[in-house]
């Protein structure tokens, strides 16, 4: 099965392409250093050609409203491009409990993706994991009043990138 993995060079992606083509699909990372600009959609057509399923393991690059229309609009992008590309599936990850922290702006960004992916008319899957280890640092600055830090008790339960289960 052939896979083009938007965001594949990233903590996550870079790790999911190795899952994939270990375990014998093609997988075909995608991102801006491969000449890939999501938010553009600069790349995308030369991207999905051929591929079985697109999996996005994009993150926006900002925790704050900017993080709406970043999802909103790779998103809406992605999926139209998925569907004149004729792929089979998209794949989309997201948090474990995404939508029990409305007061997270990121969070409610990730709600806005899901929305999208779950209406669109491409056949999806929302794959939802616990916060990674790694990103602990960038997750407790959200929500820090200088030595505080302030977080609901469902939210975390990280666990380390190498850890991620195909």
């Amino acid at each position: 099965m052939k896979v083009a993995v938007i965001g594949g060079t990233g903590l996550i992606g870079s790790r999911v392409v190795n899952v994939l083509n270990a375990s014998g699909h093609e997988a075909v990372p995608h991102s801006p250093s491969t000449g890939l600009a999501l938010l553009s959609g600069k790349g995308l057509s030369e991207a999905l050609p051929g591929a079985d399923v697109v999996a996005n393991l994009t993150d926006s690059p900002t925790s704050d409203e900017a993080a709406l229309a970043f999802f909103r609009t790779t998103t809406k992008s992605l999926l139209r491009a998925a569907e004149s590309a004729d792929v089979g599936h998209a794949v989309v990850l997201s948090i474990v409990g995404v939508d029990l922290v409305p007061g997270l702006v990121y969070d409610r960004a990730k709600v806005v993706q899901e929305d999208i992916v779950k209406t669109g008319s491409v056949p999806y899957s929302i794959v939802s994991a616990t916060q990674f280890f790694e990103l602990m640092d960038t997750v407790m600055s959200w929500t820090s009043d200088g030595r505080t830090v302030r977080l609901p008790a469902t939210r975390l339960q990280p666990i380390a990138a190498a850890s991620f289960r195909p």
